[in-house]
């Protein structure tokens, strides 16, 4: 069964950091996984993504983080992480991670329930 946990959320100031992990079990990166997401929803918002990486290493980017959030990927551990620098209010939002995996014999994609994370003052 394949089970994705975020952690790592929080309350931090504007301009602060964060770094989100999200860890996987029931999948191996360097053999099931095909890319990794993060996701996130603020209130009253569509869910939008922010960051991916593939399993490749080529990691992309909402316009709306570029400069300020690394994704980025631990095979060994099976886990993706979010590093969140110079974090604005409108950074505000659960986020979330998503794997897209070929376990079976089509490729499917897994979430996680997602982490609170809260920039204020």
């Amino acid at each position: 069964q394949v089970q994705l946990v975020e952690s790592g959320g929080g309350l931090v100031q504007p301009g602060g950091s964060l770094r989100l992990s999200c860890a996987a079990s029931g999948i191996i990166f360097s053999s099931n996984a095909i890319a990794m997401y993060w996701y996130r929803q603020a209130p009253g918002k569509q869910r939008e993504s922010v960051a991916d990486i593939t399993s490749g290493g080529s990691a992309h980017y909402a316009d709306f983080v570029k400069g300020r959030f690394t994704i980025s990927r631990n095979n060994a551990q099976n886990t993706v992480y979010l590093q969140m620098n110079d974090l604005h209010p409108d950074d505000t939002a659960v986020y979330s991670c998503n794997v897209l995996a070929r376990i079976g014999p089509v490729p499917a994609t897994y979430w996680g329930r997602g982490t609170q994370v809260t920039v204020s003052s």
